[in-house]
């Protein structure tokens, strides 16, 4: 069975991510029916977002997120976001988001809102001599090259269109030359709504898929047989500009440290025109395959 891409995959995306509400600040989400045995991180942080942003006024968007993942998720249980109006100031809204599962939470993501204002306005350059995304392989023609590794990617829905610059951290151990970036073209494969949170949401959504691989690629490693696996610790996004999630965005990744078990990510979100739209960090437990069953 291929994997559902396209629209219908964005579609039933946006399905996953209209949360119910539940009464007195709660919200009611679920996981895909298909997918890996523990919920994405991306999935989470995005619906908590969601769940914070609907008790927000929507004139203050985004700005801020910082989150912590402290259990993993179980894809077969909805998950109930609490959030609580921590404060409504004159410019800034802020929210404590929870995610539940089990009476226990899983998640938990303090997100700032903001009106917008007129001030200072610089930037660090925009990576150069990057290939345009149409000029680097898909994730299907790269799939093609390894059909040992496809694994779950042949059945879980891909609504984010991913091309990477350089070699992913999937494929065969001792194929990956070491590179000290990892960049890599995204966009949402498929038509958004007009809704400045929702393009923040998905953005969020798709900063979890490749960040912390770029602390692999300093060491030329790679995720699954012969290599590590990793889980998220923390993540934190900031926006600084407008964009939209549905348009190409080039992801630009590395890592300042890795030690202790776990490797510190970060990367930054242009648009093709160089505009530096968001920013990401995330540190993450890294263990070979040999060590992973260890506590």
């Amino acid at each position: 069975m291929a994997a559902v891409s396209g629209q219908a995959a964005v579609d039933a995306l946006l399905d996953i991510l209209d949360l119910d509400p539940a009464g007195d600040g709660d919200f009611i989400g679920v996981s895909p029916t298909v997918g890996p045995q523990r919920v994405f991180g991306g999935q989470v942080a995005a619906q908590a977002l969601v769940a914070a942003g609907r008790t927000v006024d929507p004139e203050r968007r985004v700005h801020s997120l910082h989150g912590y993942f402290v259990r993993p998720g179980d894809p077969s249980e909805p998950i109930r976001y609490s959030v609580e109006n921590i404060r409504d100031g004159r410019s800034f809204s802020v929210r404590r988001s929870v995610a539940f599962q089990h009476g226990k939470p899983i998640f938990f993501m303090s997100a700032s809102f903001h009106i917008g204002e007129e001030g200072l306005e610089h930037q660090a350059p925009a990576p150069r001599d990057v290939p345009p995304p149409d000029a680097v392989p898909t994730m299907a023609d790269r799939l093609a090259r390894y059909p040992e590794r496809l694994g779950i990617w042949q059945v879980i829905p891909r609504p984010i269109d991913v091309r990477y610059v350089g070699e992913p951290g999937w494929v065969r151990p001792g194929d990956r030359p070491s590179d000290p970036y990892q960049r890599v073209w995204m966009r949402v494969d498929g038509r958004l709504p007009d809704d400045p949170l929702l393009h923040a949401v998905l953005a969020t959504y798709a900063s979890d898929l490749t960040l912390l691989d770029a602390v692999l690629s300093v060491h030329g490693e790679v995720w699954g047989p012969g290599g590590f696996v990793g889980a998220s610790l923390d993540h934190a996004m900031w926006f600084h500009r407008p964009f939209r999630a549905d348009e190409w965005f080039l992801y630009d990744c590395w890592s300042p440290n890795a030690a202790g078990g776990r490797g510190l990510a970060t990367g930054r979100m242009f648009t093709p025109d160089g505009r530096h739209v968001a920013s990401a960090v995330q540190e993450g437990l890294l263990r070979r395959v040999g060590d992973a069953g260890r506590p």
